[in-house]
């Protein structure tokens, strides 16, 4: 994979690079201090991806990838986190926070090379999933990298963006090839199937209860005996899941001590 360092700050275009230094399948091919020469290294090096920061001198790192026909895969790299929800509007893989931790560029260098493998992120709409066949959406064959529970995710829903805590989600519905997230008084469809937030989010804070429904068991307030040896939870915000006599196994063998 070929990568192009697109930042203002020498240091931080050094730093990138030593950091870098451990992913041998990942090339380095040119650095930019500003938008304009970061466009003319874009057409002359093709880089499969970018690190590039938001705030620059004259041209903001959004301002270059307007000026595109066609996008690499972009990891943004950049002080300010109020520049996220218009980051993601053009499918960003991932957005990294000065300083740069090692383990977080991590995750997004295997994000990257994720995407890369799937053919994504070469448009923009580089990071919307694909559906399947049955009807699933997936969001590429390699493996997903699970949630941590305090981080924060970026939810796009129509012409709003959420960025909020995993743990804030109190419930997942299916809807189609679609889930329907609860978050309090706001209940966004994001293009993403049950199976893939399963996968995704923190296996010790959410639980799979049925097959169209996950929910945060930190929001759970009471469980009853159901019907055919099955379970019901409520909610703190009321609402209720059933869980089947298999579902209510797996439940009682994990919560119990």
């Amino acid at each position: 994979m070929k990568a192009l360092i697109i930042d203002d700050e020498p240091l931080l275009r050094a730093e990138l690079r030593r950091m870098l230094g451990a992913y041998p399948a990942l090339e380095i091919v040119g650095e930019a201090a500003d938008a304009e020469s970061g466009l003319e290294c874009i057409h002359r090096l093709r880089p499969d991806l970018l690190f590039l920061d938001v705030q620059m001198p004259e041209k903001s790192g959004l301002d270059l990838l307007a000026a595109l026909e066609t996008l690499p895969l972009v990891i943004f790299v950049t002080a300010h986190d109020r520049h996220a929800m218009r980051a993601f509007d053009f499918g960003a893989t991932d957005y990294l926070l000065k300083p740069v931790n090692e383990a977080r560029l991590r995750v997004a260098v295997l994000r990257a090379f994720a995407a890369l493998d799937t053919g994504s992120g070469h448009s923009p709409d580089a990071n919307e999933p694909h559906s399947d066949e049955d009807g699933t959406v997936a969001a590429g064959r390699a493996s997903v990298e699970p949630l941590a529970e305090d981080q924060c995710v970026l939810l796009r829903d129509g012409d709003h963006t959420y960025f909020l805590p995993v743990k804030s989600i109190q419930s997942i519905e299916a809807c189609g090839s679609y889930a329907r997230l609860h978050l309090g008084d706001r209940r966004p469809l994001i293009p993403r199937s049950l199976n893939f937030l399963e996968q995704r989010l923190p296996a010790r804070l959410f639980f799979r209860v049925s097959r169209n429904a996950i929910v945060n068991i930190r929001e759970v307030t009471k469980i009853e005996p159901w019907f055919s040896g099955g379970l019901r939870a409520t909610l703190r915000n009321g609402s209720t899941f059933d869980l089947s006599r298999r579902q209510a196994k797996l439940f009682r063998d994990s919560m119990t001590l």
